[in-house]
């Protein structure tokens, strides 16, 4: 999986530009053999917001009654404003930290023209500019042409651009991308399309979640699931200089199973049940101790009559950021822990 999940965040998919990740996850739908494996339908191949949604077949017929969802699309920049100089100007789309992009490297559009996000020169700053976070219209971005003619040429106003970080394994068993939110939910549904599953299973690749799960409403609305897992990241904070009681969670001590975010009451139940899977299976898990954030399942709970759901996290540090970093055994855990959940889920769920 974790080939997969590279593969996965070199592809830019900035929330409203999710193309390049929903082709590059349809690919390898179509390349799942449907033999023995279960029958794969695409029940909306990119539906008017850009979800991919497909059933897969398993041995219980349940229908549309469990829905995965993991989100396709990242946190990037958009292209507001076209200097005289050449220079671009931009704001971010989702929750990016301004502290963390100075100086990063970005490629904007289709046509993938690099870049580098700056800053006026520390010699010119003010003494009072030190103490403040820079303002996002105080920011652009270079691209190394010498007026807007050229600029133009490359680049038109509200192209989408992303940052760069090259996927890779380092030190303790970590991993360090660029869009580990949520990739690795999308690489974990992509593995279990691969296999023989329990139940039916409705998988649901959902865009622009960072903007305000926009996706999700569109894709549980017309799925309409009874139950739903959705597959995610979470914000780690087990850094220096953090109490420890604001810490949240932390890589390497197993999937993050959450009861509530700023978001959502997570259905007891469900939390109970992955819980005690995780713990009879000698899995490791952590919870959040820190209510904050918030993913799809805010939108999918209040979809129709409602949705039982749940989430299932990687704790991720750094998040929102050119590089994010998580833990592999967490990842293959995440792995583990839903298959044991669609285990349980189809000896619950019987067919109306």
């Amino acid at each position: 999986m974790l080939n997969m999940l590279k593969e996965l965040c070199r592809l830019n998919g900035v929330s409203g530009d999710e193309d390049e990740v929903l082709y590059g996850i349809l690919d390898r739908v179509r390349a799942i053999p449907q033999r023995q494996e279960g029958e794969i339908t695409a029940l909306y191949k990119g539906d008017p917001l850009r979800n991919l949604i497909f059933l897969k077949r398993g041995k219980k017929s349940t229908g549309t009654k469990l829905m995965l969802c993991a989100h396709m699309d990242e946190v990037g920049i958009i292209v507001t404003h076209i200097t005289d100089e050449g220079f671009l100007k931009f704001d971010f789309v989702g929750g990016v930290d301004r502290r963390v992009a100075i100086g990063k490297p970005v490629v904007i559009g289709e046509k993938k023209v690099p870049g580098v996000i700056g800053l006026k020169a520390i010699h010119l700053v003010e003494r009072e500019e030190e103490k403040k976070v820079p303002k996002t219209q105080s920011l652009y971005i270079d691209i190394g042409v010498k007026d807007r003619a050229a600029a133009e040429a490359l680049v038109e106003l509200g192209d989408c651009g992303a940052f760069i970080c090259e996927p890779e394994e380092f030190g303790d068993g970590l991993f360090k991308a660029r869009a580990i939110d949520d990739r690795i939910g999308c690489a974990i549904m992509l593995k279990l399309m691969e296999e023989e599953l329990p139940l039916d299973v409705v998988f649901a690749f959902t865009a622009q979640e960072e903007v305000g799960t926009r996706g999700a409403f569109g894709a549980a609305f017309s799925v309409t699931p009874e139950v739903a897992l959705v597959l995610e990241t979470t914000t780690a904070a087990d850094l220096p200089g953090v109490e420890e009681h604001r810490r949240v969670c932390a890589p390497g001590r197993g999937p993050v199973i959450s009861y509530m975010d700023g978001s959502t009451i997570y259905d007891r139940e469900l939390f109970e049940n992955l819980r005690r899977l995780a713990e009879e299976h000698r899995i490791p898990w952590q919870t959040k101790e820190y209510i904050a954030g918030g993913n799809d399942a805010r939108t999918v709970q209040r979809t129709k009559a409602g949705v039982r759901v749940a989430a299932m996290s990687a704790a991720v540090r750094c998040l929102h950021a050119p590089a994010s970093v998580g833990s592999i055994a967490d990842f293959e855990n995440m792995l583990q822990l839903t298959r044991l959940f669609l285990r349980e889920m189809a000896e619950q769920l019987e067919e109306e």
